[in-house]
């Protein structure tokens, strides 16, 4: 029904930069609020950031300033642009978006099947 396919992730050393993108295929009829949240070890999935069809956009604390959140609505994507990388952002990043498919009226959550970021040096 949808897909929700991650790219973007990998090794980078601290104080790098990675950008994360999800595109979402499928009986979409439309995408309302899309999200990224990660999963470090031993952890709790959190959110990282989340975005309104309006483009209106928050952060966690520990990430306000280093990480931009954005979407393209033509093209069903969401991307994270994830600057001054720290140790700590190590984990292995989820997607999510709220989709309306075409076959069903009301809107559901949709998860991407993660993408490991990795800061080391």
């Amino acid at each position: 029904q949808v897909q929700l396919v991650e790219s973007g992730g990998g090794l980078v050393q601290p104080g790098g930069s990675l950008t994360l993108a999800c595109a979402a295929s499928g009986n979409i009829l439309a995408i309302g609020a899309m999200a990224w949240h990660r999963q470090a070890p031993g952890k709790e999935r959190e959110l990282v950031a989340h975005i309104t069809t309006s483009s209106s956009a928050n952060y966690a604390d520990s990430v306000k300033g280093r990480f931009t959140i954005s979407r393209d609505n033509a093209k069903n994507t969401v991307y994270l642009l994830m600057n001054s990388l720290k140790p700590e952002d190590t984990g292995v990043y989820y997607c999510k978006m709220n989709v309306v498919l075409t076959t069903v009226g009301r809107p559901s959550d949709y998860w991407g099947q993660g993408t490991q970021v990795t800061v080391s040096s």
